[in-house]
C-alpha cells in the first residue's frame, strides 16, 4: 500500500510543473466579492480533479477489468460484481491520494485559500465580527475592504492584518488533511496486511516472481512482435508470381520453421483477466495459471463464479506496466 502511495506522489510531482506552475501564473486574484471565492476554489481544486483522472489513466488493472467488458458473453455472478466493485473502491482510493496531497500542500501555502476565504461570506463575517467586536473597526467597512487583501489594496492596516488570520486557517486545514490521509493511509495498511493470504516472505517473493515475469514477458513479445513484423513487411515488398503464390499455399498447409507463433485470442483474454487468488491453487499471476493448465479449457470469468477469494491488489499492476504511458 505505502508503494502504492509513492507512484501517487510521483504522479503528482510528474505532473506538477504542467499542471500547476502554468495555471499559477495565471491567477491574480480579482479582489472583489463576487469572483474571489469561485477563482480560489478553480486553482484550488481543478488540478486536484486533473490529477484525479490522470490517476485513472495509468491505472492498468482497471484497463484489464473494463477492456472488452462490453462485448456480448456470461453473465456475470453476484460474486465477481461484488470483487469488482471491491476493486474500483480500491482503485479510485489509490487514484485519489495524488489530489489530496496537492489540495494538503496548496493549503499549506495558503495562497489560493486566501483568495477564496477573502470572498467566503462566513469566513468575512467571522474576521470582520472580530475586528468589530474589538471597536477598532466598523464592521460594513471590513467586509467591503476585506475581499481586496489577497491584493494588499486595502487602505486599512487593520483589514490586512486579517491576511495573516486567512493563511493560518488555510495551514491548520492542510495539517488536518495530511493527519487524516497519513491516518487513513495506516489504517488501509494495517487492514490490508492483516487480511493478507500469505506471509510477508512470500509476498516478497511473489513481487519479485511479478518483476521478473513482465521482465522476460516483454523481452519476448518484443522478440516475436520483431520477427513477425519482419516476415510480412519482407513478404510485402518481394516481388509476387504465381509461383510464390502456389509456394505460399503450400506453406500455409505446411508450416515452415520459420513461421512465428502467436497465441490464439482466448488465450490473451486468459492471461489479461484478473487475478483472483485461490488457496487451492499455487499460481503468482495468470500468466502462471495459464501455462500450468495449458490444453484445458478455462474460462476465467465463470471460474469465479460464487467463488471469493480475496483480490491480492498489487498482483495486476506489474503487468501491464507499459500501458502506463496511455
Amino acid at each position: 500500500f505505502m508503494e502504492k502511495f509513492k507512484e501517487e506522489q510521483d504522479l503528482k510531482f510528474k505532473y506538477r510543473s504542467a499542471l500547476i506552475y502554468s495555471l499559477v501564473t495565471l491567477l491574480t486574484c480579482p479582489c472583489n466579492t463576487t469572483w474571489n471565492l469561485t477563482y480560489g476554489l478553480v486553482f484550488l481544486l481543478v488540478p486536484a480533479l486533473a490529477l484525479f483522472f490522470l490517476g485513472y489513466l495509468v491505472k492498468s488493472k482497471l484497463w484489464r477489468l473494463l477492456t472488452g467488458c462490453c462485448k456480448l458473453g456470461p453473465s456475470m455472478s453476484l460474486g465477481t460484481c461484488l470483487q469488482n466493485t471491491i476493486l474500483c473502491c480500491h482503485v479510485s482510493w489509490d487514484t485519489v491520494l495524488a489530489p489530496l496531497i496537492w489540495v494538503a500542500v496548496a493549503l499549506l501555502q495558503g495562497t489560493f485559500f486566501e483568495c477564496a476565504g477573502s470572498g467566503n461570506v462566513c469566513i468575512v463575517r467571522y474576521l470582520c465580527s472580530k475586528l468589530y467586536a474589538k471597536g477598532t473597526l466598523d464592521y460594513g467597512n471590513c467586509t467591503d475592504q476585506l475581499p481586496l487583501v489577497p491584493c494588499q489594496k486595502t487602505k486599512m492596516d487593520d483589514v490586512q492584518d486579517l491576511l495573516k488570520e486567512l493563511k493560518a486557517l488555510s495551514q491548520v486545514l492542510g495539517w488536518i488533511l495530511i493527519g487524516l490521509v497519513i491516518i487513513s493511509v495506516l489504517i488501509g495498511t494495517s487492514f490490508a496486511r492483516c487480511q493478507s493470504p500469505v506471509s510477508l516472505q512470500q509476498l516478497n517473493f511473489w513481487k519479485i516472481y511479478l518483476k521478473q515475469e513482465q521482465k522476460f514477458f516483454n523481452m519476448e513479445a518484443t522478440e516475436r512482435a520483431t520477427e513477425l513484423a519482419k516476415k510480412n513487411v519482407k513478404g510485402f515488398f518481394e516481388a509476387s508470381s504465381e509461383k510464390e503464390n502456389t509456394s505460399t499455399k503450400e506453406e500455409e498447409h505446411n508450416p515452415s520453421r520459420e513461421e512465428v507463433y502467436i497465441p490464439s485470442t482466448e488465450a490473451w483474454q486468459q492471461i489479461s483477466s484478473l487475478y483472483t487468488y485461490n488457496p487451492k491453487e499455487h499460481y503468482y499471476s495468470m500468466l502462471h495459471k495459464y501455462v500450468n493448465k495449458k490444453g484445458k479449457r478455462h474460462d476465467s470469468r465463470a471460474s469465479q463464479r460464487n467463488r471469493m477469494y480475496p483480490v491480492l491488489h498489487f498482483v495486476d499492476e506489474p503487468f501491464l506496466s507499459s500501458t502506463d504511458a496511455l
